[in-house]
């Protein structure tokens, strides 16, 4: 069992506990700046749950999370002397914030908008905001739509669909993020 699949596990009995929703906004903070779990393993069977507590779920959710990004990019403007040396190293993070920056340079505040919404970890963009000097304002108006976005479509999808929904929807959640962003980066080329 890997770490991934043990952090998932370990978040999932988190959202049936009874101090469940602590959970869910630590989870959320943390997510949009360093942890690789999403937050939406633990919404999806707590909006199940509680139907009627579900839409202040997402609320929480998508708070905690611009919360999280603001982290990130504060991480990114405080640290960026420290981060270089790992970007500059190659692997994974330099490819990551290549991207990252290569969007930036091409959509501007549409990258953030895309990534808190798909599953792009928003945590390399929210860093990345940071270390580029992005405009503050328009990084939290863009994280709080994208992230809103995501977090009440998933809690309609569960009030909707119930525990069958979310079966369904965990084993497509990428297949329909990156139809998402694809649509979304469709769009934005048209009306650019």
């Amino acid at each position: 069992m890997g770490v991934t699949t043990t952090l998932h596990d370990l978040v999932l009995t988190w959202s049936r506990d009874r101090r469940a929703p602590w959970y869910l906004a630590g989870l959320s903070f943390a997510e949009s700046s360093f942890f690789p779990i999403p937050p939406d393993v633990m919404l999806a069977p707590m909006s199940i749950a509680s139907p009627g507590r579900a839409w202040r779920l997402a609320a929480l959710t998508t708070l905690m999370s611009v919360v999280g990004g603001l982290a990130g990019y504060a991480l990114g403007v405080l640290l960026l002397g420290l981060l270089q040396p790992l970007i500059g190293a190659g692997g994974p993070a330099q490819l990551a914030f290549v991207q990252a920056t290569d969007w930036f340079g091409q959509w501007g505040v549409w990258a953030v908008l895309l990534a808190a919404f798909s599953p792009i970890p928003y945590k390399v963009f929210t860093i990345a905001a940071g270390m580029l000097s992005m405009a503050l304002p328009p990084f939290i108006v863009a994280s709080t739509l994208g992230r809103g976005g995501r977090y009440f479509l998933v809690v309609a999808l569960m009030v909707w669909g119930g525990e069958r929904m979310r079966a369904t929807l965990h084993s497509y959640m990428d297949h329909v993020g990156w139809i998402m962003l694809l649509l979304a980066a469709a769009v934005v080329v048209w009306s650019g």
